[in-house]
């Protein structure tokens, strides 16, 4: 009886854990804001896209498998773009394609992140 007790609660410490999972694993904007931090001198002066900005670019779009993820991403994407002075859109959303890296999202401020799958 109190092996059957005790697989019960491991069955469902187990559940819980197999479901909090994909919480725990959600994009951040912190993540987002690291990423892209070393692009952020291309998308304001131009010039040769630094290596780390397209490792960066990389590993988000990596992280960024979900739904979820993407629209958090896009929309942590366009915070940063208008916190900040003197970003040049074309050069931001051109940025993926320099890199290889294909977006399933176009990369600007009129991006509707609820769109974007």
């Amino acid at each position: 009886m109190a092996s059957s007790t005790a697989m019960k609660l491991t069955l469902v410490a187990l559940l819980c854990v197999v479901v909090a999972l994909p919480l725990a694993q959600a994009i951040t904007c912190g993540q987002v804001t690291s990423n892209v931090s070393p692009c952020l001198n291309y998308v304001k002066n131009g010039g040769a896209v630094p290596a780390a900005c397209c490792s960066g670019v990389g590993n988000l779009n990596a992280l960024a498998n979900t739904t979820p993820d993407r629209q958090t991403t896009c929309n942590c994407l366009k915070q940063l773009a208008g916190s900040m002075k003197g970003i040049n859109p074309d050069l931001a959303a051109g940025v993926p394609g320099k890199c290889g890296v294909n977006v399933p999202f176009k990369i600007g401020p009129s991006t509707d992140c609820a769109t974007v799958k």
